[in-house]
């Protein structure tokens, strides 16, 4: 993937976060790398991201999966962002307040109407998966 294509997806991430509506909750969700299909994201989890219990919120979970597999999306050859029609994420061990966490979202799968991707939260130091999702999406005509 060439630099251009990365730079310009780290663009629209960007102006995504700075725009007033909710996907301001993702500024600290920091581009590693991108390629056809798949990008790769880090965040450390701070006291915001957290809910009652100090760990991960789970709606901030479901929200990466959804941003981030879109993302993936937009960095193929179609760059159809789509509209969600189902997503599933199943939740596997707690994220504590300064682990790093990877957000590595796939592509599986793009046809004329459909596209499927998955996403797998890590925690950075350990390997441990935090929790995996998939994403279908419309594309639309």
């Amino acid at each position: 993937m060439s630099s251009l294509c990365t730079n310009t997806l780290r663009m629209v991430m960007k102006t995504m976060i700075d725009s007033p509506g909710f996907d301001r909750v993702l500024q600290k969700v920091e581009l590693v790398s991108a390629s056809p299909g798949k990008v790769v994201c880090e965040m450390k989890v701070e006291e915001e991201h957290t809910n009652r219990g100090g760990t991960l919120h789970g709606g901030l979970t479901a929200t990466l999966v959804d941003v981030i597999s879109t993302a993936a999306l937009v960095h193929t050859e179609r760059a159809a962002p789509g509209v969600s029609v189902d997503m599933n994420i199943t939740y596997m061990n707690a994220a504590k307040i300064g682990d790093s966490i990877l957000i590595t979202a796939q592509v599986l799968k793009q046809g004329r109407s459909l596209a499927f991707a998955t996403v797998d939260l890590t925690n950075k130091v350990t390997g441990k998966m935090i929790a995996q999702g998939r994403h279908t999406k419309h594309l639309g005509n």
